[in-house]
């Protein structure tokens, strides 16, 4: 099923993200707590793309074995800078052969040390021009409603969306944040700009304080003072920080449906219980 009639139709939308695993003998592990997520019957579940394609293998396997065996959508990440056109080829046609239609096309992070001259792809917006002309994908692609680290400003950051957009892209999923009020700003700006596709806002559950500075610098996500407030009291606690992670993060998620927007993906990290906490969280609400 395409994504965009999922996140378009009636009925909110709660999705989840998991990632591969890095070496083949945490595969059986990682699928293991893919396929319990897939239990809680999420709207559809997004599969990550390891760095410099490293894990694309595992990330294929695993968006097959949501799709044919769990019975769940799933949105397979692909990243284009460190890959060559052949490559690219290949793994459009490896995702087709496996059934999997619907794709989030990335840049992905720079390889270092490698010459952006010798690249074939320099832009996600490229990447989604391809997949767009070789046929038969619902293609997503990556927004960031507080600006990508590499942008100058929030205008060249919206202008280079736009021509994502213009390529291809039929919805867009969120950088994590942590003030909702980022987000309702941000699709005010993009709106005035032209960009009327969906956008599926992308939350973060965070459960463990030691990995804040970390998601933060790689995001650029800005932490409210009520968030730090929360982290200042409970961090030193771990039950009490998860708990708190999801309470948090379920506020956000029952303030954007009661704001109108109709699809929400968590960033799972793989953790089923802390996928099931929210499900139950908003168990009402999207029913």
């Amino acid at each position: 099923m395409k994504i965009i009639d999922i996140i378009t139709g009636d009925k909110p939308s709660l999705s989840f993200e998991v990632f591969p695993p890095k070496t083949s003998d945490a595969f059986d592990s990682v699928k293991t707590a893919t396929e319990e997520i897939a239990l809680l019957s999420p709207s559809y579940m997004s599969v990550t793309y390891g760095a410099g394609g490293g894990t694309s293998e595992f990330t294929v396997n695993i968006a097959e074995n949501l799709e044919k065996k769990c019975g769940v959508p799933a949105l397979a990440h692909l990243s284009c800078v460190s890959s060559t056109k052949d490559e690219i080829k290949t793994q459009l046609d490896t995702l087709k052969a496996k059934g999997i239609e619907n794709i989030l096309a990335l840049r992905g992070d720079m390889p270092e040390g490698m010459s952006k001259e010798h690249l074939d792809y320099h832009y996600a917006s490229e990447l989604t021009r391809e997949i767009k002309a070789y046929g038969g994908f619902c293609i997503g692609a990556a927004c960031y409603p507080e600006s990508h680290p590499e942008s100058e400003t929030s205008f060249d950051d919206i202008r280079y969306l736009k021509e994502k957009v213009q390529a291809g892209a039929e919805f867009l999923v969120t950088q994590m944040f942590f003030d909702n009020d980022i987000l309702y700003n941000f699709m005010y700006r993009i709106r005035e700009a032209g960009i009327d596709v969906p956008v599926v806002p992308g939350i973060m559950p965070v459960t463990n304080p030691k990995s804040i500075k970390r998601i933060c610098r790689i995001s650029g996500s800005a932490l409210p003072q009520r968030f730090c407030r929360i982290v200042d009291k409970y961090g030193d606690n771990p039950e009490q920080m998860k708990q708190a992670g999801i309470a948090y993060a379920t506020q956000q998620i029952i303030d954007l449906y009661a704001n109108g927007i109709n699809a929400v993906h968590v960033y799972s990290m793989n953790k089923p219980d802390i996928a099931k906490a929210i499900k139950d969280n908003v168990s009402a609400i999207i029913k």
